[in-house]
Formats: C-alpha cells, structure tokens, sequence
C-alpha cells in the first residue's frame, strides 16, 4: 500500500531501511536472541508498506476507548466502568461495523469512518487492569506503531504506573502525543493548565524533551457529534484542537516520514538491548578468562618450583651414593695391602667386611630417598590437581545465580552446565586418584631402568637390592691374589694392581648405577610432570574452548552490531531531513 505513493527518494529510503533491518534479523537470528524481540522486528519491517498505525494506550478506566469513539464520531467501541477491552481492537475502513477474530490477542474491527481511510488506529487494554496479561499484551503492541496517543485521566494525570510505562514506550522511540481526558470534570480552566504543566514537567523529565500535551473531554465530544448540532459542547470538549493537530501533522508527507522512522527506532533499541547483553556477557567471560590465566599461571609455577625442588631431592640421592662411593675406595685402599694379606685371602671375611663397611644401610637409605621422591612426586600431582579443580568450584559458586543472557539464547546455560560438567568430572578424578598405584608405578619404572645396570632381572627384586648386587660383585676378582709366587710379586705388582681395578671398577659401577639412577628419575619425574600437566590441561580444556569461542562469536556480534547502528543511524538522519 505504502509503496503506490513514496517518491523516487521516499522508494531508496524504504529499500535502504529493509535491507538494513533485514541485516539486523539475520545478526540477532544468530545470536539467539529472545523469540519476542526477533517476532517484535519481524512486524516492524512487515508494517512499512501498511497504513499508518496509531496506536492508544492508557491506563484502565482512563477513557481510551470513549476517546477513539469520539475521534471516530460513532460508538464503534463498547464503553464501561470494568475493563472493557482485554484484546487488541484494530480499526480499519469498511463498509459496516463489523468484528473479526484475527490471531491469539487481535480483534479487527471495521467502521465506515473516513479518517480510516488513511490511517488504521489501535485499542489497547488497560495498563493497570486486573489481568496482568493485558498490559503484557500491550506492551508487545507499542513496538508496531508509528504513533502512540497517550491517555491519561484528568482525575489522577501521570500516575506512577503510567510514567514506568511512558518511560517504556519511549526506549522504542516512539513519538508519543499526551491526551489528558475528562477535564470535564474540572471546575476552572485554571485547573486544566495545572494539569497541563504537571505533565509538561514530569514528562519532560521522563523523555527528555516535553510532548504535545492535548486537554479533552471524550465524553462532551462524542455527545456534541451525535447530536449533529453540539458546536459550543464539541468546542467545550476541545477536541477539535487535537483533531486539527493530528491533520496538519499526520498528512500523508509526515505520515511516510514517520513510517520511515518508527521500525528504526525499533532497530537501534534492540541493538542497544543486545549491545548490553553483549557488554555483560563479555564482561563474565573476562572473569573466566582471568580464572583460567589464573590457573595457568598456577601451572607454570607448579613447574618451575618442582623442577626447583626435584634438584634438591635428587641431590640428596646423589649423596648417598656419593658417600657409599667414597667408602668403598676409602675400603680397598685401607685392605687391598699386602699386610693384610690374611684378609684378603679370606673371602669370605672379605664380603662381609666388606658389606658393613661400604654398604652398610646404603641401599636402605637410597631406597628411602627414591621412595621419598616419588611420593613427593605423586602427592603434588594430587595437591595441583585439587588446587586447579578448587579454583574453578569457586568460580562455578561465585556466578551461579548471575543471571546473564536470559533474554534469549543459551549463553549462560551453556557456560553454567560446562563448568557444571568439568567439575563432576575433575571430582570424578580426584575420587579415584589412588595414590599407592601411582607410587607403585613410578618406583617401578625407576627400579626397571636401574636393574639393567646390575645385570638381573626385575622380578620382585628392590632397589636396595640391586644396589648391594652393583656394589659387592666389584669384589669378584679380589680373590685369587694367592696364584703370585712371592711376597714381593704380591706387594709390588699385583696388589695395587688389583686394588686400582677395584676402585676403577667400583667407580665404574656405581657410576654408572647414579646416572642410571638419576636419569630414571628425571626422566620418570619430567614425564609425570607433564602427565599431571596435561591432564589438568584437558580437563578444563571445554571450559576454555567455550570461552574462546563465545568471547570470538560476541565480538562479532558485537561489530556487526556497531556496523548496523551506524547505518540505522545515518538513515534516520537522512529521514528527518524528509
């Protein structure tokens, strides 16, 4: 219909405005957004080929439906002191007065009235009735029209429900013309212009800017244009002036003007709704962001400081076997001489001293000393990974009754169900965590890779073990000196002779056992590191994706909002200009 009288430029403007719209569709189509809002911008691009649309609204009782019937000149709407209206009633031009049931809430009704010719007008139940549907259903209307005539009653103007739901109607941005009615009821002009500047006042506070304010008795109009010959009661009634009012402003240029501008208004609310909810959605994922910079900083000083603190272990270890290592050449040298000659022929004698002196508790301390590693291992694993699971419960309790993107869409269902779900997880985790099995492991991978150096195989054979069989073979070839042929060959060739083979061998082997020693554990030590590492790492790995994905979709959201507010705005500038 609209388009049968735009201009070549009128024709741009709708086709710009469309498209502009129908790009703001598509972006809030994709961000989930609340059904009622996407519904709300759907009939907004659909009504810019319809008629102009005036919509009235008011509290219950203030006398909307008397005042459109005195507009209209006939009793085209049914009068009472209940809620007469619970549905919306739109006006159109017909032939008769007739009722149709159009939709869950809509009633249309038909009057051969002229001024439907050009415009269609909306009844609108009370915004203060009984039934708290009605002003639902209401309030879901304003966002379709072009313009909202606002009654309010001369026996108690700009009530506080009637501002909250101004105020409403004005984040629409609507153009909003004031109706005071029954100020028949008032005794002196005097106290209409009271009411009048009540309203300017309170108003202009509300919207920011002061609204046509128009004074009338629906009542006195109605009567005086039934009667046909009710000039000074339709001049008491003042309705002539508004009736004035909405012909110079509504002509068909203002009309199109304000068809053009209204579904933007509409556009650039929502994007400023979605914006906010975009804004505090960002902002939650910045505290999850942070929780999660949280816990990998955690991570990298639980590294550093167990790499630190594994040196020191593992030096303590070293000790052992440095000081067994410095007793058993401290023994060869103090035996292997040929004043003890006696001794070394008594193998027997040999070993055992040998045994108590050297060995002495070695293999029990150095066992004691692994073991102490990798329990030290296995607990801080276990310390970590409750630590990092701590942090995130703390954070799932801090936010779960934040309430943010319930205006449609499953942001914070998504977010609250994921960190729901990794914190089952990690408890699942924790529960089962069986800390002698890991230990158990552990030393026995450490007591694989030493067993080698010993020549025998693992069995159920102990660390402590394999370092006695390491140490006492160095004995091996001790024996046999007695094949020399004399004292002098003894003393000054085999003697020391053997004894440096000893302590070579000696050296060798327990060498050789420390780095085997040390190499298991560090190599055990860095792959349980990274074990424990990577395990945290993916466990909260969903939690992290979504984050990252939400905070990468919300930015775009985000500009691509920007983009269509700037261009809602630079067409409602061009519109204005009309």
């Amino acid at each position: 219909m609209l388009r049968r009288i735009l201009t070549n430029q009128q024709e741009r403007l709708l086709t710009d405005e469309r498209r502009w719209l129908g790009d703001l569709r598509v972006t809030l189509a994709r961000f989930d957004v609340a059904p009622e809002d996407q519904v709300t911008l759907d009939h907004s691009i659909g009504q810019l080929v319809e008629l102009f649309l005036l919509v009235v609204v008011g509290e219950f009782n203030s006398g909307k439906s008397a005042f459109i019937n005195a507009l209209l000149g006939q009793p085209v709407l049914e009068e009472g002191v209940t809620p007469t209206t619970t549905r919306i009633n739109l006006l159109k031009h017909g032939p008769a007065t007739e009722r149709t049931v159009s939709g869950a809430s809509i009633d249309v009704i038909t009057a051969s009235v002229d001024l439907l010719r050009e415009i269609n007008i909306v009844d609108t139940p009370g915004t203060n009735a009984i039934h708290r549907q009605h002003e639902a259903i209401t309030q879901e209307f304003v966002p379709r029209s072009d313009m909202v005539l606002f009654v309010t009653s001369a026996d108690r103007p700009f009530t506080e429900s009637e501002r909250a739901f101004l105020q409403r109607i004005r984040d629409w941005g609507k153009k909003v013309v004031v109706v005071v009615n029954k100020i028949d009821i008032l005794e002196t002009p005097e106290d209409v212009a009271r009411i009048e500047t009540f309203i300017a006042d309170n108003a202009r506070t509300l919207l920011g800017f002061t609204p046509e304010i128009f004074p009338v008795s629906a009542r006195q109009a109605l009567r005086a244009k039934l009667s046909g010959n009710g000039s000074d009661l339709l001049t008491a009634s003042r309705l002539e002036t508004l009736e004035r009012y909405i012909a110079a402003t509504l002509d068909e240029k203002e009309r199109i003007r304000l068809k053009l501008l209204n579904p933007l208004g509409v556009g650039a609310h929502l994007v400023s709704k979605y914006q906010e909810v975009i804004g505090e959605q960002l902002a939650l994922l910045k505290d999850d962001f942070t929780t999660i910079e949280d816990i990998e900083g955690q991570l990298g000083v639980y590294k550093e400081d167990m790499t630190r603190d594994f040196r020191y272990r593992l030096a303590d270890v070293e000790n052992v076997l440095h000081e067994f290592e410095s007793r058993g050449i401290e023994f060869f040298d103090e035996t292997m001489r040929l004043a003890r000659i006696l001794d070394l022929i008594n193998k027997s004698k040999l070993k055992v001293d040998f045994e108590r002196k050297v060995v002495s508790d070695a293999p029990k301390i150095i066992e004691q000393r692994v073991t102490q590693v990798i329990d030290w291992m296995v607990s801080s694993d276990l310390r970590q990974w409750q630590a990092a699971m701590d942090h995130l419960s703390r954070r799932r309790a801090k936010h779960a009754g934040r309430i943010v993107g319930q205006v449609g869409g499953s942001f914070d269902y998504d977010r609250a169900r994921l960190l729901d779900t990794v914190g089952r997880a990690a408890q699942r985790t924790l529960e089962s965590y069986d800390k002698e099995a890991e230990a158990a492991q552990l030393a026995e991978s450490v007591q694989r890779a030493v067993a080698g150096t010993a020549l025998v195989e693992i069995g159920a054979i102990g660390l402590g073990t394999i370092v006695t069989i390491v140490a006492t073979s160095t004995l091996a070839d001790v024996t046999g000196i007695l094949a020399a042929s004399t004292v002098a060959v003894l003393g000054l060739f085999v003697i020391p002779a053997r004894r440096r083979e000893a302590k070579k061998e000696l050296r060798e082997k327990i060498g050789t056992m420390r780095q085997r020693l040390m190499n298991a554990l560090t190599g055990q030590f860095e792959r349980e590191l990274e074990r424990s590492l990577q395990r945290i790492n993916e466990a909260i790995a969903p939690y992290t994706r979504f984050i990252r994905a939400e905070r990468d979709r919300l930015a775009e959201t985000r500009s691509e909002l920007n983009r269509i507010q700037e261009g809602l705005a630079r067409l409602k500038a061009e519109i204005e200009a009309l």
